[in-house]
């Protein structure tokens, strides 16, 4: 027998409403696949934007306009390094969304039991768009 998640609430004296207002930012940026496909290009670490490039497929001029964006939404941070940028993820701005997420997802037991289960992410040729 599983035994329940134990997450910790959140805490917060805010309502749902203020809640929704102050996560919003972070998951607007995040809800655009070229921004999230950066974010999780750079879990394995810093990038320069041409690594960025190369890792995404994504123009220059899309990257450096996502990374803008990222920025602009606290989600990373460029740090000088030479005649370029390094750009990395600023965990903290995380955080506080996937905090409320686990929480959310840990209210009832089907979502207790999604969480303590592997989940598999489908192959790239079952993947397609919703159309």
């Amino acid at each position: 027998m599983t035994s329940p998640i134990q997450i910790s609430p959140v805490v917060s004296d805010l309502s749902a409403r203020e809640r929704a207002t102050y996560l919003t930012p972070t998951l607007s940026a995040l809800a655009d696949e070229n921004r999230l496909t950066i974010v999780l290009s750079l879990a394995d670490g810093a990038m320069t934007n041409k690594q960025l490039q190369e890792a995404t497929g994504l123009s220059q001029a899309l990257v450096s306009h996502h990374v803008a964006a990222l920025r602009a939404a606290g989600l990373v941070e460029a740090t000088p390094r030479g005649r370029s940028n390094l750009v990395s993820i600023c965990c903290e701005q995380l955080a506080a969304p996937v905090q409320w997420l686990a929480h959310l997802a840990t209210l009832t037991p089907e979502g207790q039991k999604a969480c303590c289960s592997e989940t598999t992410i489908p192959a790239a040729s079952a993947v397609t768009d919703a159309d």
